[in-house]
């Protein structure tokens, strides 16, 4: 069996935001990335758990960056994928990459597309549907468990109140949340091994681009907190009143 996992660089959660030009650009100076949590601890680590049960499993990762975006192509490679595709381009644009995602994944042609439910920085939540239509396969999104049972899929899925239990028949993409798998950290001979793994560097396909970022807005400053002396609640009453708007 085949695995291809969708892995995107993001900020860490502790990194400092701001923006420059103008608010059109993430000021990216002295940001840490990592791999995004929902490709790393659950899209990867279940590939690998998958591959762990079967030995002829294989598990390429493709990612959408410039070579900056090497490092954490690494760092996915130490933790158990065999090989890797970067696909030469920097595009925010949500079509395009689900665009380049498909075009690798019809050459390798894959039974698996592992995807996280959402990178962490846009929270876009589209990537996984996109590759699924471009590649005219099915698609299960937010799903926190899997397994295999010979050529079909057992995929259990979030759904309002409660989960649904979907059965497909491979390939079939598959978008991953908490759930799926636990998180876990390279070992030493992972990292050692990931030097020498094949990271392979494509040049992107002709596609289109529809959307673009035209400006970015931090949320607005916290306002200070009030106190209110406990003898005098009708004073509080007030604040929620007129104030917060709450009552």
């Amino acid at each position: 069996m085949k695995i291809l996992v969708c892995i995107s660089k993001t900020p860490d959660t502790t990194a400092k935001i701001a923006f420059a030009d103008n608010n059109t650009k993430f000021a990216a100076d002295g940001v840490q990335w990592i791999i995004n949590p929902y490709d790393e601890w659950y899209a990867l680590v279940r590939a690998i758990e998958l591959k762990e049960a079967d030995a002829a499993t294989a598990i390429h990762l493709v990612t959408v960056g410039l070579a900056d975006t090497d490092p954490i192509i690494r760092k996915a490679l130490a933790l158990g994928g065999d090989e890797a595709i970067r696909i030469n381009a920097d595009s925010h644009d949500s079509y395009y990459i689900a665009s380049q995602i498909a075009s690798i994944a019809k050459e390798g042609n894959y039974d698996l597309v592992f995807t996280g439910k959402e990178t962490i920085d846009y929270n876009g939540s589209s990537i996984g549907g996109m590759v699924a239509e471009l590649l005219d396969l099915p698609y299960v999104s937010l799903a926190t468990k899997f397994t295999l049972e010979g050529t079909n899929a057992i995929i259990i899925r979030e759904i309002e109140g409660g989960e649904e239990t979907c059965k497909v028949q491979l390939p079939v993409v598959v978008s991953c949340q908490k759930g799926m798998a636990e998180q876990r950290i390279p070992n030493m001979k992972g990292i050692m091994g990931a030097r020498s793994k094949p990271l392979k560097v494509v040049e992107p396909a002709a596609m289109d681009t529809f959307t673009s970022i035209a400006s970015f807005d931090l949320p607005p400053a916290k306002a200070g907190v009030k106190l209110v002396s406990a003898d005098n609640p009708e004073e509080l009453v007030r604040l929620l009143h007129e104030e917060a708007k709450v009552i």
